[in-house]
């Protein structure tokens, strides 16, 4: 990784890639992903993570409130940047159009290890939307320390170990990616593992997770959901921690996976604004439908809008760094 990814850094940075410049990354999990977050990354260039299910309409958003000066995409996706205006350079993995940057004649390069490009600990390394659940997608930016670092406590609730095989259940584009398919597990000094499927198919993961000994395992709920149906009996393989971040796991999905596997499901929340900020961490007993107590470096204040009509109602104010 350290190889191609220096490799992928030169041809980006003899393509004109620069330090400050923002890459949109829209890839699948597929290895050029992970060669291109670090390329960016040694590059001192700024990431701007997207999924691949966008069209024209919000590339051209992104593009324009993100200043994407490069972009870095699948063959099967280039033609979605036809109708994108803006002056941007297209690297394409796959079969480049002649207007486009050819991305697999970076692994032709022969280059010696790319030099730290002087970045400060405060300057931006990702950009991320949010999921505009409630309004318009907001741009999130994290710097070279808030998500390298504050996934610590990230990985701390993952609970890999040295050699262990990691699993996480994401979709490039979402910060959690970034969170479980990238930091966490690398911090741990785990391996990271990808399945990539053209339709979710539980049994298959099942199979997949026993074949290649997966220990720690994230899935949002709605994977757990599905997965219950299918066939457990199988046993957990080499299972040691199972977990879920996303939204509320419903306690009858823990049950059904305890019986089965002798193994509790530990939840997790957090922000794209944060690394994960709440959870049920190691060795702490679980309650069914908490998502636990805050993880280190994340203080939680409980906010009540009214202490003495409804003293058991509030919301979360999750503080980190000045942002609220």
């Amino acid at each position: 990784m350290a190889r191609r990814s220096d490799q992928v850094a030169a041809h980006l940075a003899a393509n004109g890639v620069g330090r400050g410049d923002r890459v949109l990354l829209m890839l699948n999990n597929q290895v050029e992903l992970w060669d291109s977050m670090l390329a960016v990354m040694k590059l001192g260039a700024v990431i701007l993570p997207r999924t691949t299910a966008l069209g024209p309409a919000d590339l051209t958003d992104r593009i324009t409130r993100g200043g994407a000066r490069h972009v870095i995409v699948n063959y099967a996706d280039v033609g979605k940047f036809d109708d994108v205006p803006g002056q941007y350079t297209r690297f394409v993995v796959g079969e480049a159009p002649s207007t486009c940057v050819a991305f697999q004649e970076a692994y032709d390069r022969q280059v010696p290890p790319t030099p730290h490009p002087g970045t400060a600990p405060s300057d931006p390394q990702l950009l991320y939307f949010t999921s505009g659940t409630t309004s318009r997608p907001k741009l999130v930016e994290h710097t070279q320390v808030s998500y390298a670092v504050g996934h610590m406590a990230t990985s701390f609730w993952v609970a890999a170990k040295p050699g262990d095989v990691h699993l996480n259940i994401s979709s490039p584009g979402w910060a959690k990616h970034a969170w479980s398919c990238f930091f966490a597990p690398w911090i741990a000094e785990a391996t990271i593992f990808v399945y990539n499927y053209s339709r979710f198919d539980p049994a298959a993961l099942l199979s997949q997770i026993r074949r290649v000994g997966v220990n720690t395992f994230c899935a949002p709920p709605t994977v757990w959901r599905m997965l219950i149906k299918a066939d457990l009996s199988g046993g957990r393989g080499s299972l040691r921690e199972l977990l879920s971040a996303g939204e509320p796991l419903n306690p009858e999905v823990m049950d059904q996976v305890r019986r089965a596997w002798d193994l509790t499901i530990r939840d997790g929340y957090g922000q794209t604004e944060l690394p994960l900020a709440v959870g049920n961490v190691p060795g702490m007993p679980v309650k069914a439908g908490s998502m636990g107590l805050p993880l280190p470096g994340v203080p939680i204040v409980l906010v009540n809008p009214s202490p003495v009509r409804s003293p058991t109602r509030g919301r979360f104010a999750l503080i980190s760094r000045g942002v609220r």
